[in-house]
């Protein structure tokens, strides 16, 4: 399991972690000391289990977590804090532990055997993610890993899938925020499902492509977006 430690104190970092070695099954890939670098952490390193310290200054522990659950596939968060009290705003937040400060080995090892039976759960439900959209007046759904890419047109976006396409009333801000692991920018008006990257195509002209699993169109690339598209396909 791979972990990233949050807390804006240094000695409580090193506690936590200095706990985990004991677990050869836990690897500690980073630590954060406020909420802003956490962010930045946990999109880097796409960690299975975050302890986030309630308590931090800007952005707090809680506020932090409310963010990561936006996420298509967030994870799974033990909170630690001095402060009690918080225990319901973390279960609110549908937390997979709370910890009470200062951690102990037993509380700890606790907290790890709950993610581990909430994880497989997770997981499943995380496997099929589904966005809805209107046809003819019915509500249908189409599950994420068969959209080929979402296309803004005016105040709508396009959505192209396997067996078709439909308009929804979520902006290509928002779908990066929900799917940032699954789709990928490649031009201001475009995002891919990265699944479904097959090819980069640069013509005489300079002008810059992808090819899509299961779509007869190429897309155009953008000069901004040209290095992340080379990163996923090498």
């Amino acid at each position: 399991m791979n972990v990233v430690i949050i807390d804006d104190e240094s000695l409580a970092r090193g506690r936590i972690k200095r706990l985990l070695l004991i677990n050869n099954d836990i690897t500690v890939l980073g630590e954060a000391d406020n909420g802003a670098q956490a962010l930045t952490l946990i999109n880097q390193t796409q960690p299975d289990l975050v302890f986030l310290d309630v308590d931090m200054p800007t952005l707090n522990g809680l506020e932090v977590a409310g963010l990561l659950n936006k996420l298509s596939m967030p994870p799974a968060i033990i909170f630690v804090t001095a402060h009690p009290e918080h225990a319901l705003d973390a279960l609110q937040l549908s937390a997979a532990g709370y910890l009470v400060k200062p951690v102990t080995q037993s509380s700890l090892n606790k907290a790890l055997e709950q993610v581990g039976r909430l994880n497989k759960a997770h997981m499943q439900k995380q496997q099929s993610t589904k966005i809805s959209y209107q046809l003819g007046g019915t509500l249908k759904s189409v599950e994420l890993d068969n959209v080929l890419y979402f296309n803004a047109q005016e105040k709508y976006t396009n959505m192209v899938f396997n067996d078709g396409e439909a308009l929804i009333e979520v902006s290509l801000k928002q779908l990066e925020q929900l799917y940032p692991t699954q789709l990928l920018r490649i031009h201001r008006n475009t995002l891919v499902n990265k699944s479904k990257l097959l090819a980069l195509h640069t013509p005489s002209a300079g002008v810059h492509s992808v090819e899509l699993t299961g779509c007869a169109q190429q897309l155009t690339v953008s000069r901004r977006e040209l290095k992340a598209v080379k990163n996923i396909l090498n």
